[in-house]
């Protein structure tokens, strides 16, 4: 697997895959919080919801789609898969080292974006967030949050194409975020998958509520809310990861490429 992986990461040398997943994720992180430093007067919960509404709610869902369809046209331009689907691995071994490196590569680029924003709120704005333990760990529920996210686009570009998964990408984003902010969140939140990371990455906000001299936990701690979320979520995305990433491989396992490119 390890062989696999590093033939993945020689195929994106002299590709924009590199800068889209190192350089684009610190220079967003880096203008989201110099808005926030500029701005002021934010709280720690709504700096909390800004930066995790732009990361996981817009950006993890555009990079995904992008990201997906650029490892895969990768295989697609050397010689139509041809030369991808013939090699005497297992197919299935060929997929789920495709699906690692994308998650490898997710990884690191949700802690750059991390660390850069961290790193220019400490200098900017010292006192202004406390909790970054809870920020660290919503960054990790993010990141789970994103597992089947990552399964649904890398099978789509296989199937249809770089244009059609960026498509999905766009319109899940889109439609997710309308009904994200409505009072229909709460109960189809679940249903939208581009709304997953965003979705479980904001639970432990709740727990930045909290202030001194408090009787009871904040409201959605003490109703139960939050533990409700994490564990319908934490269910919905085991079985949707099960679902796509072992779909996926079985699919792939008897795929002979597009027909409209043969």
């Amino acid at each position: 697997m390890i062989s696999l992986l590093s033939s993945e990461w020689l195929k994106t040398k002299r590709t924009g895959i590199r800068w889209l997943g190192f350089l684009l994720p610190p220079l967003f992180s880096l203008a989201v919080a110099g808005y926030i430093v500029l701005r002021g007067q934010l709280s720690e919960t709504e700096i909390f919801q800004l930066f995790f509404f732009s990361w996981e709610g817009l950006m993890v869902p555009i990079m995904t789609g992008i990201l997906a369809a650029s490892l895969v046209q990768e295989e697609a331009f050397a010689g139509n898969f041809t030369g991808y689907l013939t090699r005497s691995i297992d197919r299935k071994k060929l997929y789920f080292s495709k699906y690692l490196f994308l998650l490898l590569f997710h990884f690191v680029s949700a802690i750059l974006a991390f660390f850069v924003f961290q790193l220019t709120m400490q200098i900017g704005s010292p006192d202004a967030v406390k909790g970054w333990v809870i920020f660290a760990l919503a960054l990790i529920f993010g990141l789970f949050g994103a597992l089947p996210l990552l399964a649904i686009h890398l099978w789509a570009s296989f199937v249809w194409g770089t244009g059609i998964s960026i498509g999905i990408g766009i319109g899940g984003l889109i439609s997710s975020m309308a009904l994200g902010t409505s009072v229909l969140a709460d109960r189809v939140w679940i249903l939208m998958p581009w709304l997953w990371p965003y979705r479980m990455a904001g639970l432990p906000g709740a727990y930045l509520k909290f202030t001194a001299g408090m009787d009871r936990p904040p409201v959605e701690i003490a109703s139960g809310a939050v533990a409700r979320q994490f564990l319908t979520g934490n269910l919905v995305l085991l079985i949707s990861l099960v679902i796509f990433c072992a779909g996926g491989m079985v699919w792939f396992n008897s795929w002979e490429g597009r027909k409209s490119q043969e």
